[in-house]
């Protein structure tokens, strides 16, 4: 598996920006970090070990940028429109700077069509979020452990741009001959939650995010992992094999 790293400037963010890719041909899948995380984290977490298969046959590419949550769902005490303000940037970079870059470097004919999103916890909240805003860039995400509603972060505002953060508000709302809404028919929508330790508020979540989804008719696969499956890695490193392979086939 060919791993490389980039540090390019962002003149969304106003700043150098690391990432890594791992492979250098076949569909790509964005892969967001946890919270407060870095692009480095899948790999240190064993994450890439169990997607090598798909990487090594050439059918995925893993590309990993890095994260600003600091700034942004995670900076309790900052402005609340300056951090939601950070979090646009950000959604600009990775959709307008990020994956134009990618593919210019890795730009095998699959590279060129719409991507996977997926994360791990802050990660999936991220994967979901960019998948629903835009399915005209994704058309999967698989989404382990993640939160759907933007409040839970930026609490008691009024800010339209928390609102078009939170998937189970403007899914809520979209109206049925949204454009939208056949893309989300024709794409993979795979949200994962377990049931044990630390999943609480983020099993509540999931069964608000899939409580829209049949509201609205878009068939996706929410699957609620047992009462042991804890909101940690070795079950993510479980969970993202198993989906891999449903999505992709065998490698």
């Amino acid at each position: 598996m060919e791993k490389r790293y980039f540090k390019e400037y962002s003149y969304r963010l106003g700043r150098d920006m690391e990432f890594v890719t791992y492979g250098t041909t076949g569909k790509l899948v964005v892969v967001f970090p946890s919270q407060n995380g870095r692009f480095f984290d899948y790999e240190n977490f064993n994450m890439t070990d169990v997607c090598a298969p798909w990487v090594d046959s050439g059918k995925i590419q893993l590309v990993c940028p890095d994260g600003i949550d600091l700034e942004s769902w995670s900076n309790e005490w900052g402005d609340m429109h300056e951090r939601l303000l950070m979090q646009e940037r950000w959604f600009s970079y990775v959709n307008e700077e990020f994956l134009p870059s990618v593919r210019a470097k890795n730009g095998s004919e699959a590279a060129y069509g719409r991507a996977i999103t997926t994360g791990c916890s802050m990660g999936a909240t991220h994967a979901a979020n960019f998948f629903f805003r835009r399915p005209d860039i994704y058309d999967t995400v698989i989404a382990l452990s993640g939160a759907y509603d933007a409040y839970l972060f930026f609490k008691n505002t009024d800010d339209p741009l928390a609102y078009d953060n939170s998937p189970v508000h403007f899914l809520r709302n979209m109206p049925a001959d949204h454009p939208y809404m056949d893309l989300y028919r024709n794409s993979n929508i795979i949200i994962c939650v377990g049931q044990g330790a630390w999943e609480d508020e983020l099993l509540a979540s999931t069964r608000e995010l899939d409580a829209v989804l049949r509201e609205k008719n878009i068939p996706a696969w929410i699957d609620y992992w047992g009462y042991d499956v804890n909101h940690d890695w070795p079950w993510w490193r479980k969970q993202m094999p198993y989906f891999l392979g449903n999505v992709l086939g065998q490698p």
